[in-house]
Parts: C-alpha cells; sequence; structure tokens
C-alpha cells in the first residue's frame, strides 16, 4: 500500500515544504512593498526583442503559496482517495503539470511568455477533465478546451497587436484604438478562463474530473487565472473607458445566473461548481468597483474554504456508495461527523457567517457596493444573488446532512484515514483564521472604517438570513417534488447556455461535416481521385478494346483479301 501511495504522498510533502518556505519571503515582500523583476532578452529583431521576464511581488508570491498550500492538502486527499487507482502516478504527474503551469502564469507578466501557464493550463485540464475515459468526459472535456481556446485565440490576437507596436509591455502603448481593442481581447480571455457569461457552461461539465482535480481547479487554479490576468494587468485596463461598466454587467449576471442555478440543480459537485462561479462574480465585481487587492483578498479566502468543500464532498460521494445526487442522501452528520463537520465550516464561510475566513473579503465587498456610486438595479441584483447564496447552502444542508436517511444504510467509514484527516483539518483551520490573517496583510493593519447608515450596515446579515428563512419555509418541501417545466429546465440549464454551448456547435460541425463528406469525400474526391480514374480508365480501355477489336477484323480482312488477289493471280498466270 505504502508503494502505491508514494507518488501522491512525495509531491504532497514537496508542495506544503514550497508553501512553507516562501511563507515569509511572501510576507516581507508585502510588508515593504517590494518587487523584484529579472529580465532575460532572448531574441532580438530589428527593434522588437522577445523577453522572458520573471516577477517577484506581493501578489505573485502570496499567490503560488496558496496555490502550493491546497496543491499540497489536496494530493495529500488524494493519497487515500485515489488509492485503488492504477494509474495514480500518471494523476500525480498531471496534477505537477497543472501546478506548475499555474506557477508560470503567476511569475510572468510579460504577456507573450505568459502563454507557457495560459496554454499548460488549458491542455493539462483538459487531460484531467477526460481522466476517466467515456462518452460523458470526453464531452465535458471538449466543451472545457474549446472554451478556453477562445480566451488562448484572444492571448494571441492581444500579442498580434502589440506586435504592431515593436514591444511587449502592455503599460506603454500609446495608440489609443489599440489600448481599446487590447483591454476589450484581454478581458474576454479573462471571461472565458473565468467562466463568465457567456463562457460560463464549461465550469460544471468540468466536474466529470476526478474530486481532488476539482477541488484543485475550482478553487485556486484554472478558474482564478482570469480574475488573476485582469488583476495582473488592471493599471492598464482599469484607463479603458467601458472596462467597469462592462464587467459590471457580466459579472452581475453571472452571480445572479450562478445563485439560482445552484439552487435548481442536483448534483451534488455541480452545486459546489455554480457556487464557485458565483464567487467568480464576486470577484469580477469587486474588479469592476475598482478594487483588485479586495478581489485578490476574496479569491484567496475562496480558494481556502472551497478547496475544503470539494474535500468533503469527495468524502461524501466515497461514503455513500459513488452517489451525486443529494436526493438520495441524508444522515450524513452521524455517519461521518468530522466530514460533515469541516463541510458546515466551509458552507458558513461560502455564506459570508461572522469571524469565518469568507466574511472579512465578501462582507466588505458588499458593503463597498452600497458605498460606492453604483446602478440601483445592480446593488439589487447583487444582494439577490447573495440571499441565494444563503438559500443553496442551506438546501444542500436539509437534502444531504440532516434529512432523513434514503439509501442504503451500509457505508464505508473512512474517517479513520490520517491523509483525509490531516488534509481537511488543514483547510479548515484555515477557513476559519485565515481571513482575519489575510485581513491584517491586505488592509496594511490598519483599515479604514466604513461609514454609512446602521440599516445599510445590517443588509448583509439581513440578506443572508432572509435567504435561510426563504429556503426553509418556500423550497424545502418542493425539493423533493420539483416537476420537470419551463422554468424549472430555464433555471437548472444556466439559462439554456448549456445546450447553446454544446448543441449549437456539435450540430452545425455535423451537419458541415456531412455535407463536406458528401460533396467532398463522397463527391469530388471521388469523382477527381480513385473511382473517377478507374471509371475513365475504364472507357478507355473499352475504346481501346473495340479500337483493336475493330483493327483485328481489318487486318484478317485485308489479309484474306490480300490472299483471294493473290490466289487470283496465280490462278490467271
Amino acid at each position: 500500500m505504502f508503494t502505491k501511495l508514494k507518488s501522491s504522498s512525495i509531491s504532497s510533502l514537496f508542495l506544503l515544504f514550497y508553501s512553507a518556505m516562501i511563507l515569509p519571503i511572501s510576507i516581507m515582500f508585502i510588508l515593504k512593498e517590494k518587487s523584484v523583476i529579472f529580465d532575460w532578452t532572448i531574441l532580438q529583431v530589428s527593434t522588437c526583442s522577445m523577453n522572458l521576464s520573471i516577477i517577484l511581488d506581493s501578489i505573485s508570491l502570496s499567490f503560488s503559496n496558496v496555490v502550493c498550500l491546497i496543491s499540497g492538502c489536496v494530493m495529500m486527499f488524494s493519497s487515500s482517495y485515489m488509492s485503488d487507482d492504477p494509474f495514480l502516478k500518471r494523476f500525480v504527474w498531471l496534477v505537477m503539470l497543472f501546478v506548475m503551469s499555474m506557477n508560470l502564469l503567476v511569475f510572468i507578466p510579460s504577456l507573450p511568455a505568459l502563454l507557457l501557464g495560459w496554454d499548460g493550463l488549458g491542455i493539462v485540464s483538459f487531460a484531467l477533465v477526460i481522466y476517466y475515459q467515456n462518452a460523458k468526459s470526453l464531452g465535458a472535456g471538449m466543451i472545457t478546451v474549446l472554451a478556453n481556446r477562445v480566451g488562448d485565440v484572444m492571448i494571441l490576437t492581444a500579442i498580434g497587436l502589440l506586435v504592431l507596436q515593436g514591444h511587449w509591455l502592455i503599460l506603454f502603448l500609446w495608440d489609443f484604438h489599440l489600448c481599446s481593442l487590447m483591454g476589450l481581447t484581454l478581458i474576454i480571455a479573462a471571461m472565458t478562463k473565468s467562466a463568465q457569461i457567456p463562457f460560463s457552461s464549461w465550469l460544471p461539465a468540468a466536474m466529470a474530473a476526478p474530486t481532488p482535480v476539482s477541488a484543485l481547479v475550482h478553487s485556486s487554479t484554472l478558474v482564478t487565472a482570469g480574475v488573476f490576468l485582469v488583476i495582473r494587468f488592471f493599471p492598464f485596463l482599469s484607463n479603458i473607458y467601458f472596462f467597469k461598466s462592462f464587467l459590471l454587467f457580466i459579472s452581475v449576471l453571472t452571480l445572479l445566473m450562478a445563485g439560482i442555478g445552484a439552487n435548481y440543480e442536483n448534483d451534488l459537485k455541480k452545486i459546489i461548481a455554480l457556487s464557485t462561479l458565483s464567487q467568480l462574480g464576486v470577484m469580477m465585481l469587486s474588479l469592476a468597483m475598482g478594487m483588485p487587492f479586495l478581489a485578490l483578498f476574496h479569491l484567496y479566502t475562496h480558494a481556502l474554504f472551497k478547496a475544503l468543500l470539494f474535500l468533503c464532498a469527495g468524502m461524501i460521494i466515497h461514503n455513500s456508495l459513488n452517489v451525486q445526487d443529494i436526493r438520495y442522501m441524508g444522515l450524513m452528520s452521524v455517519q461521518n461527523p468530522l466530514t460533515i463537520t469541516c463541510l458546515n465550516i466551509s458552507n458558513l464561510s461560502l455564506c459570508g457567517a461572522p469571524f469565518l475566513s469568507g466574511f472579512y473579503s465578501k462582507d466588505l465587498i458588499l458593503e463597498i457596493c452600497l458605498v460606492t456610486p453604483t446602478n440601483l438595479l445592480m446593488v439589487v441584483l447583487i444582494f439577490l444573488a447573495t440571499g441565494m447564496t444563503a438559500a443553496y447552502s442551506l438546501r444542500l444542508s436539509f437534502c444531504s446532512l440532516w434529512g432523513s436517511m434514503k439509501s442504503f444504510p451500509y457505508h464505508s467509514k473512512m474517517e479513520n484515514d490520517l491523509y483525509v484527516n490531516w488534509s481537511t483539518i488543514i483547510l479548515a483551520s484555515m477557513a476559519i483564521f485565515g481571513g482575519f490573517f489575510f485581513q491584517l496583510v491586505f488592509l496594511d493593519f490598519s483599515p479604514m472604517p466604513l461609514i454609512m447608515p446602521v440599516f445599510m450596515k445590517f443588509l448583509t446579515v439581513m440578506v443572508i438570513t432572509l435567504g435561510l428563512f426563504v429556503s426553509i419555509t418556500v423550497w424545502s418541501s418542493v425539493y423533493s417534488s420539483m416537476n420537470m417545466n419551463m422554468i424549472y429546465s430555464f433555471f437548472s440549464n444556466m439559462w439554456f447556455l448549456t445546450p447553446l454551448s454544446s448543441q449549437p456547435l456539435t450540430k452545425m460541425s455535423m451537419i458541415l461535416g456531412t455535407n463536406m463528406m458528401k460533396s467532398i469525400d463522397l463527391g469530388w474526391v471521388e469523382v477527381l481521385g480513385a473511382q473517377g480514374v478507374y471509371q475513365i480508365s475504364e472507357l478507355v480501355m473499352k475504346k481501346n478494346q473495340k479500337v483493336q477489336v475493330k483493327s483485328f477484323n481489318f487486318l484478317v480482312l485485308f489479309m484474306v483479301m490480300l490472299m483471294m488477289i493473290f490466289f487470283m493471280i496465280l490462278v490467271y498466270n
């Protein structure tokens, strides 16, 4: 058993050791506000040079620290969760490539070299989503990789625009029209990676990957790459006139869609995926308000409790005979007390319960929304989505944790596994105390108080409480008896984004492929290719055969006539 678990355990120790090593360096860079850039010129053509830049600053070091801490805990969890997998070493290599790609993205500020990490995330995520090799995983992997390829094309377009300027430095663009176009390409690239509307459907589809991969992807790596891209280039993007209004509209729509969709979803992993989408909307909302460091603050706190939420969901699925439908779960708190305790901690942190890690960042973002000049409709939708978060969190607890037992009474008890216990306990501790620590770091030890009326100050708590109340009174009675109708179908399919993202593309490509096959492969290629050559050669051979037969007949007749003439000459002589 130790031999099988060796690769994942070693990678876990390596990642945790790396995270512990760079923690004091990160704190030093944050406190002293230092930035160090290493620049290596690889190639220079005329006035345009190809450089590989590496930046060490508070953002890159702290991000790498959080990514490696979560990855280490996830790999420790995988030592138990994936222990029966015959290809564990391949899984470990893929996850380590994934983490390496994210670190490349974090430490490289130059747009051309940033493609190393950006494309690496897309390719390795495809390999991880199709890890369980079946038709469903392949379909999910194709949607994931095609959505991410849109972002790759946008990054390549931005690089092409930079070539027109003769340098790779975004901050030194001088052409106003190119600035607007480049800003648009970067925003669309960030929207595809962070699954904002209309590129949202790949995020729940990526749940086909193993649960440890889902914990990694949805907490600190793939989906946060888009948010990180906007944070990294925020000084440039914030000067573009349409940036904040466009991003505000998109983020609020995503936030609302994910919150409503999670209340209609029954798959445990997809509910958590939609909650990730909702929190990504909160991060983009913070960026639209002009607060990049607050978005980074929420990104870190969200990464900690969301990774914990996925690990707990993985244990629940593992102990429920691999059933993911929450309607078939119940009374989990008696069977898995430690797992359910950690899940409740992460759920409460997701809702923004006071003094857990999610509270410090989420509550601050919502309060700043109230004091910042913003459209009233946007504010109403933001708080409506916040209430939805509390509603689907309580719904999850109703159906799976505290409800009556609906499945088989026998379950595999896995809570005596040290790998699982340590990974969940580390993340649970961070989910409780991480927010306070990050607040001290990001708010410079002296946070400015937000002066607002008492009603506005308590509005967030009131909305969360109202969401819990609505979930108890309205939704609890209809959870088990939701009939499929147009409204239910509309919300459960993410406003029909799921069928619109896959079916038209598939249908169009299949029709196009069929027509091309008929007209080209079975048509012109056959006419001009093998069948055409065969028919022409057959026709030529038939003509040739007729000519040869007629020629032979003519020659025979000619010889007979000559012989007759010769015989007649002999007779008359």
